[in-house]
């Protein structure tokens, strides 16, 4: 699967670096190889990647299956779920494939 390399590989071990410990808005995608939902909601996760990148947005994947301490921590029952972590907190949730739009709103709800 490719990303783009504006997407970061978010895992238990760096994730207090990469997102708790980070500044401004971080669209994190919990996923799975296995899950058809989650391959149609990576190629938005890229693109919103790549669109939002230079206005601050930092996006990361979780494979949950290889990270099980952060998914349990955040209490990822179902897959895709997108968490949405300002300044360290997080801040909302999408759970399921939803719409790019769906995804825009929160991305430009909570950049600001």
């Amino acid at each position: 699967m490719s990303m783009s390399e504006a997407v970061i590989e978010v895992t238990d071990g760096n994730f207090v670096e990469e997102v708790e410990q980070g500044e401004g808005l971080h669209m994190i995608d919990f996923w799975a190889t296995w899950c058809g939902p989650c391959r149609m909601v990576a190629p938005i996760v890229s693109e919103l990647a790549d669109e939002y990148q230079e206005k601050g947005l930092r996006v990361g994947k979780v494979d949950v299956d290889a990270n099980p301490k952060i998914t349990a921590q955040f209490r990822v029952m179902s897959i895709p779920s997108i968490l949405f972590f300002k300044d360290g907190e997080m801040v909302d949730q999408v759970v399921g494939a939803v719409p790019r739009t769906h995804l825009e709103e929160k991305i430009l709800a909570h950049l600001t």
